[in-house]
């Protein structure tokens, strides 16, 4: 008791001050409408930028609540992408199977689906690796296309791997006709563009218009008859006495290749013999 009088005592001017400003104040707000606006006005700002100084600080220590909550769904997210991309590939082998079931004259033809895991489309000689190999039944020198045209030709196979020529290799070369004619030429890559390629040595009897189809003759083991391959853009370069070479746009897109479908011949090795003795016979 003896301290709060002391400070009473002590502090007495100070208080009587503070006693009539407040008195004082409140006269003049009272009895002054111009004075109590002012007053309310800057009391009002003042309060308001409190507050939001007060939210700011409050909002910074949430942030980490926030972040938190923001990579919580953002692996979310991400799982469903993944399973997305699972289903999707799921949905297109069906459609890739469903496809070649519809087609009867692929019957001597069995078709193993492949994912590709790696690819060129920009160097001098391309190469796709799918992620089938020999225990999958994949052999050299069979077949690959897609759901829109020809891919290349299996040529290395490991027990779970294989590598593919792809058609973007001048090393490869494939038999191609004229939908709906008989004559047919050899496609081959110039290597200036992933989206075409040349059909040279075409008889110039051939008959054809810009845009007709081109297809697969069926004069090999490897791809069945009329598979499509492209479109007829136009001539390539000068006609010579005999033979037209033609610049085809290509069905495949190579850019985006994701499931590939791998040719078995199931006659391939009664082929090959008969290829064989025939050979022999020649020689003899």
């Amino acid at each position: 008791m003896r301290n709060l009088l002391n400070f009473f005592l002590k502090y007495s001017s100070w208080l009587v001050l503070a006693f009539f400003i407040v008195v004082s104040c409140v006269l003049l707000f009272s009895r002054n409408p111009y004075q109590r606006h002012v007053w309310l006005t800057s009391a009002g700002t003042l309060s308001g930028a409190v507050y939001d100084a007060a939210n700011n600080v409050t909002g910074y220590f949430n942030l980490r609540e926030i972040n938190d909550d923001l990579q919580r769904r953002t692996a979310s997210l991400e799982a469903e992408v993944v399973e997305l991309r699972r289903r999707l590939a799921v949905y297109q082998q069906a459609a890739l199977r469903d496809s070649l079931a519809a087609d009867p004259e692929t019957s001597r033809f069995r078709f193993i689906i492949a994912s590709v895991i790696n690819n060129s489309v920009s160097r001098p000689f391309n190469y796709i690796t799918i992620d089938k190999g020999e225990t999958d039944g994949i052999r050299p020198e069979m077949g690959v296309m897609d759901q829109n045209g020809i891919v290349g030709v299996v040529n290395v196979v490991s027990p779970h791997y294989a590598r593919v020529i792809s058609l973007l290799n001048p090393n490869f070369r494939l038999s191609c006709k004229v939908k709906g004619g008989e004559v047919f030429g050899s496609m081959v890559w110039d290597g200036k563009s992933p989206g075409e390629a040349l059909l040279e040595e075409l008889p110039k009897h051939t008959r054809f218009r810009k845009g007709d189809t081109i297809v697969t003759s069926g004069y090999s083991a490897v791809f069945p008859e009329g598979i499509p391959v492209g479109v007829i853009m136009g001539n390539a370069r000068g006609e010579d006495d005999n033979f037209f070479t033609l610049r085809i746009r290509l069905f495949t897109d190579f850019n985006s290749l994701s499931t590939v479908k791998i040719i078995s011949n199931t006659d391939i090795d009664e082929i090959k013999a008969v290829e064989a003795e025939s050979r022999q016979s020649q020689e003899q």
